[in-house]
């Protein structure tokens, strides 16, 4: 498994360490993405002492009711100078408050009374503090006090395209390869094919190890879809209206054909609407568009889905949010498409824009390289580009077409005639790349080697 740790989240937690006047530093990201490993691991590495509690099993239930109980005494006239050291001190005798202790509390969620303590937590001790949590949307309901103040944040993903690489010992060859034709036949193809099977099983690291070890994609789709089981018997428990239920068991083939749609062009105004639509017509006439929203917040609380913004006109400026959606590993797009029946040429599309949308989700990540608050495509007249982007480095602005095969797209000519973008950017599955005055090509699985 240390093969994994090769990952940008460890690194940023080293500069999290380092940085001079560090918060609690709050680890996000949905299920199974590694957040629990690679936070122990770093622990491990970078301290003396280490504190791990998991709020979800015993070493949680026990830290729980040292925290009642402490609470109790002082309630009742007990005198604590340092009340957070003390609790730590009760549940683990031999704390030592320093530097070179760190404290972890897993799955933080689970406890509003904890997470509320959360800005005594670095105020108090020189101790480091960590916490993490797979359903941090739990965290919105009133109960939770918001520390924003008091936190550092870091959102872990699923593995991207070169981390997958440098799981399979295949880093170099993406790193070397020319973009734009200059590498050899054989390096394009490798790495073509290695694309393909990253885009069949996505990143979530038992998933990945499932499919190294047994180099079956058959094998690492079971392996997703106990993940997917797991979510959403898990979303189930925090949720008390049956109808929620209902809406979880099928929520997921729903995103998936509202994927599809987008592309046709959507009957409603809005993704939540069109979701709604979908989940009504396909699975029950008694989920309300509560529900449905309810839904929607919690997958893109939980880390499971994204949004996308709209631009109207290739106007940066007119800019409208949560216009288009999408999973947030692009295994669980290549299952959920292959589940409801979309055809290999709509698949193949749709997975290639998912993969473009999570690499620009990744740059808008401060420090950013690229603006507005999510990824977003743009209109023109009655055409449409598949992303729209400007860099922050230089103030251009890209306009990104992503194809599975050769085929050119019209909105794009209309953009280039009358200049609203200073490149236009093509992604596409079939090429080794190429560059003709402002139109640059490149081969679909380079897109994070794209320089904005």
């Amino acid at each position: 498994m240390d093969k994994y740790l090769k990952r940008n989240a460890y690194e940023k937690l080293l500069l999290w360490k380092k940085s001079e006047h560090h918060a609690t530093l709050e680890v996000s990201g949905a299920r199974q993405v590694g957040k629990t490993y690679i936070v122990n691991k770093f622990a491990d590495e970078q301290y003396r002492r280490k504190i791990y509690i998991n709020l979800l099993d015993f070493t949680g239930e026990l830290f729980l009711e040292r925290y009642k109980e402490l609470r109790n005494e002082i309630l009742h006239g007990l005198q604590c100078v340092n009340p957070v050291y003390e609790l730590i001190k009760r549940a683990y005798p031999d704390f030592v408050d320093s530097s070179d202790t760190v404290v972890i509390i897993d799955e933080i969620q689970e406890s509003s009374d904890i997470y509320n303590r959360i800005r005594e937590f670095t105020r108090e001790l020189k101790s480091d503090f960590i916490i993490t949590g797979s359903y941090l949307g739990r965290i919105l309901n009133k109960e939770f006090k918001y520390s924003a103040g008091d936190l550092d944040s870091l959102e872990i993903h699923t593995l991207d395209f070169e981390e997958f690489l440098k799981a399979c010992g295949e880093e170099t060859l993406y790193k070397e390869l020319d973009l734009y034709g200059g590498s050899t036949e054989e390096e394009y193809q490798k790495l073509s094919e290695l694309y393909e099977a990253y885009t069949q099983i996505g990143g979530y690291p038992a998933v990945v190890l499932r499919y190294l070890d047994s180099h079956s994609i058959e094998q690492a789709n079971g392996e997703l879809l106990k993940i997917i089981k797991l979510f959403t018997n898990e979303s189930k428990r925090y949720f008390e209206d049956i109808l929620d239920h209902e809406v979880y068991d099928n929520i997921f083939s729903g995103v998936a054909r509202v994927l599809v749609k987008e592309k046709k062009g959507f009957e409603k105004d809005s993704f939540s609407e069109e979701l709604q639509s979908i989940v009504v017509k396909d699975y029950s006439s008694n989920i309300s568009k509560v529900s449905v929203n309810r839904a929607i917040d919690w997958l893109y609380s939980s880390g499971i889905i994204g949004f996308a913004g709209k631009i109207k006109d290739c106007n940066i400026l007119d800019f409208k949010a949560k216009s288009r959606c999408y999973f947030m590993d692009i295994g669980l797009t290549s299952y959920f498409l292959k589940h409801i029946g979309c055809n290999e040429g709509d698949i193949a599309g749709i997975v290639n824009e998912n993969f473009v949308y999570l690499d620009l989700k990744k740059r808008l990540v401060p420090p950013a390289e690229i603006a507005l608050e999510t990824p977003a495509f743009a209109t023109l007249g009655q055409g449409e580009i598949d992303f729209y982007v400007k860099s922050l480095k230089t103030q251009k602005t890209y306009a990104i077409e992503v194809k599975a095969g050769k085929k050119n797209s019209k909105t794009v000519q209309m953009i280039l005639e009358k200049e609203k973008a200073d490149y236009v950017l093509y992604a596409k599955g079939n090429t080794h790349g190429g560059i003709k005055d402002n139109v640059h090509t490149i081969p679909i699985y380079g897109i994070g080697k794209y320089d904005f």
